[in-house]
C-alpha cells in the first residue's frame, strides 16, 4: 500500500474505530500432523454463497499460524453464547488447548468444537499476506449449525445477542 500521508493515523483512534464494530467469535482450527491447533478469531466473514467461500484473518505471530499455513483444510467454529470458557481457552497461550474442550475431527480432519452454534470445514484456496496478518480464503466443504444464539464481541466484551433490540426501518 502506498497512499502518502502527511502524518500517521493515531493508533488509539483506529483502535476505537474497531471497538465500535460488533463481530461474532470464532475458533479457527487445523491439524498439525496428529496435533490439533486453534485460536480465537473475530476476523471472519462470508465472501460468497455460490460457491460457498469464506475468509479468516490470522496474525502471523500466532502459535497456530504455522499449522494453518501447512494445512489443506481448516475448521471454523462459531461459538455459542454459552461458550465463554471456550473463548478464553482459545484466546490464551496454552500449549494444549484441546485437552480442555470437547471436539471431533471433521470429514477432512479439521478439529470441530462440540457445542458451537455453527461449524464449517473449509478447503483452503488462497493465502494472502496483508501486513502482519494472512487472509485465508477457502471453500466450505462441510457445514452444520444448531438453533442457539452465537456469542457476540464488541469493545473488548462478550455478549449474548438475546437482549439486542431490532431496529425499525
Amino acid at each position: 500500500m502506498s497512499t502518502p500521508t502527511d502524518r500517521e493515523v493515531d493508533p488509539a483512534a483506529v483502535r476505537e474505530v474497531h471497538r465500535r464494530f460488533v463481530t461474532g467469535v470464532t475458533v479457527v482450527t487445523a491439524m498439525d500432523g496428529d496435533v490439533p491447533r486453534g485460536l480465537a478469531v473475530n476476523a471472519f466473514c462470508s465472501v460468497s454463497l455460490e460457491p460457498p467461500v469464506v475468509m479468516v484473518c490470522v496474525q502471523t505471530t500466532s502459535s497456530t499460524y504455522p499449522a494453518l499455513v501447512r494445512a489443506d483444510h481448516l475448521g471454523i467454529n462459531i461459538l455459542a453464547a454459552d461458550q465463554l470458557a471456550v473463548a478464553g481457552v482459545f484466546a490464551s497461550k496454552s500449549t494444549d488447548k484441546f485437552a480442555q474442550v470437547d471436539w471431533t475431527p471433521g470429514a477432512h480432519g479439521s478439529p470441530l468444537l462440540a457445542g458451537s452454534a455453527a461449524r464449517v470445514e473449509v478447503e483452503i484456496g488462497e493465502r494472502l499476506r496483508a501486513a502482519t496478518h494472512t487472509v485465508f480464503v477457502g471453500r466450505i466443504v462441510q457445514a452444520e449449525h444448531r438453533d442457539v444464539d452465537p456469542m457476540v464481541y464488541r469493545a473488548g466484551k462478550f455478549f449474548a445477542p438475546t437482549d439486542m433490540t431490532p431496529l425499525s426501518s
